[in-house]
């Protein structure tokens, strides 16, 4: 049994550590190896002074309600992240729901009848898109009642990338020998899984400045029954949960310039914020580009990501991945039918990347009593916008409906230091083992209406808004502090805010 250290978790001050008993199902057990604790904020990297002053952000920024531009929903029930742009002409609406059919719909064995969905495999973590991303939302950890995927594990070993596939001089590191660059926990007949994933928390108890208590969970992770040879001692590991795919070629459209210009990697101004770029690979062009989408911006276009997950997730070959997932000594793997040479057709694969281009935007969805101005104010006096920054444009893009946009996702779409105890200490591109991307904030209001929980965070550890926000650390910290200084009133106010986005 190979079993790695468990590093230290960063919390906030006063707080203190009981072990809850481990969380565990068929396929997600505790075993072999002794994971990190990547402690990766989702809902936001906000940072402030901790003096409650107004930061210049325009309040109706902030207050804006078409989050997604023109093309925002006013939907707001179940299917409020499945439905496309509303700005989209009709005789766009055919390819979304190709589109829209081969993200959810679930891909079979070879050789099947079904030839267009045949493929699935031979090792893999979901059957679908859909899978993961449920009705388009966000994933939430499993458990031993659900076993539906959503997490995964990117894996890699230190030292220079030999093959180039983070571009000159980036140090994602090295595959796992045997193993590849992800865990995968599924495998077709006679093709045996590379692992199980386990995870077991610690509970972080702690109390808010006037006296109310409150807890954290910090997970720790394991690799059980590796099938391919033993884990490297040094192996690092990276938990991922699978995210909205609301706005992406919104965000994609925010012209480079745009993104760089709030870019301050050596914090010349002073203000604790030093977000910066992540360049990236991008394996359609073999060049370098922005870096936008990911828990580390280490993929830059919606076509990439599409193409990386169909491959990685699913194990579905394109003319851009055109050879299956499987390492030499997964024999068994790369001897098994494929189904088809590529197994989705550019077309299918154009499809799909469209609809994930065009998914609308809901929109903001303000209460009646006036709360949310509070809330505003509060998000603003607490530096969040700082990395949150409310409002962006977009270009002139292929899509007319996404182009020309004032839009609010509230990111900026750069990578910041969040501190050792959000660190997973897996660098990926040219982001550091401590860095990650700002994530996007619209939508997240109805995370429990489409998905049915409010489990936030890069693995889905948060449990609420409220414990999202006090995993704050690094550029974070003084946000973090302001938060907990805040009276009851004041946190009701912000996170009643949030919930409108």
């Amino acid at each position: 049994m190979t079993r790695r250290a468990v590093a230290p978790t960063a919390a906030p001050r006063g707080s203190r550590r009981r072990r809850l008993p481990l969380v565990a199902s068929p396929r997600l057990r505790a075993g072999a190896l002794g994971g990190l604790l990547a402690l990766l904020l989702v809902a936001g990297c906000s940072t402030g002074d901790g003096d409650r002053s107004s930061r210049e952000v325009p309040l109706d920024d902030l207050l804006a309600t078409d989050l997604g531009g023109g093309g925002s929903t006013g939907t707001s029930n179940r299917n409020a992240f499945s439905l496309p742009n509303r700005s989209l002409p009709g005789s766009e609406r055919g390819e979304f729901e190709v589109g829209d059919s081969f993200f959810t719909q679930k891909w079979v064995i070879a050789p099947a009848s079904t030839t267009v969905r045949d493929g699935l495999g031979p090792l893999f973590n979901a059957e679908a898109c859909a899978s993961c991303h449920v009705l388009d939302g966000r994933a939430a950890p499993p458990d031993e009642d659900d076993r539906s995927p959503g997490l995964l594990f990117r894996l890699s070993v230190p030292g220079a990338d030999s093959d180039g596939g983070t571009g000159e001089g980036r140090q994602e590191g090295n595959p796992v020998p045997g193993y590849g660059g992800q865990l995968q926990d599924r495998g077709i007949p006679g093709v045996a899984p590379e692992g199980s994933m386990g995870i077991s928390y610690d509970e972080i108890e702690g109390t808010y400045d006037d006296g109310t208590a409150y807890s954290l969970l910090a997970p720790t992770y394991t690799i059980e029954d590796p099938a391919y040879g033993p884990l490297p001692d040094d192996v690092l590991i990276s938990p991922r949960i699978a995210p909205p795919t609301i706005g992406m070629g919104l965000l994609e459209a925010i012209p480079e310039e745009q993104v760089l210009a709030r870019a301050d990697a050596e914090d010349t101004d002073g203000d604790g914020i030093s977000g910066r770029p992540n360049r990236v690979l991008d394996p359609a062009t073999g060049e370098q580009a922005l870096g936008r989408f990911g828990w580390k911006a280490n993929v830059a276009t919606v076509a990439q990501q599409t193409v990386g997950a169909f491959h990685a997730d699913i194990g579905i070959t394109s003319t851009i991945f055109p050879t299956q997932d499987c390492t030499p000594i997964e024999i068994a793997c790369r001897e098994a039918i494929e189904g088809g040479q590529p197994e989705i057709d550019d077309q299918t694969l154009d499809a799909v990347v469209f609809y994930t281009r065009v998914v609308a935007v809901p929109k903001r969805r303000p209460p009646e009593d006036g709360i949310d101005v509070k809330g505003a104010e509060l998000f603003a006096q607490l530096g969040c916008a700082s990395c949150h920054a409310p409002t962006s444009t977009t270009g002139t893009t292929d899509i007319e409906a996404l182009s020309n946009q004032t839009i609010h996702p509230f990111t900026d779409l750069l990578l910041h230091d969040m501190g050792d105890g959000l660190a997973d200490g897996r660098p990926d591109g040219e982001a550091d083992g401590r860095e990650w991307r700002t994530a996007p904030l619209w939508g997240i209001g109805l995370t429990d209406t489409v998905n049915g929980h409010t489990r936030f965070l890069h693995d889905g550890r948060a449990r609420n808004l409220s414990e999202a926000i006090l995993w704050h650390g690094g550029e974070g910290q003084r946000a973090q502090r302001a938060f907990l200084a805040l009276d009851a009133d004041e946190r009701a106010a912000l996170l009643a805010y949030l919930e409108t986005l």
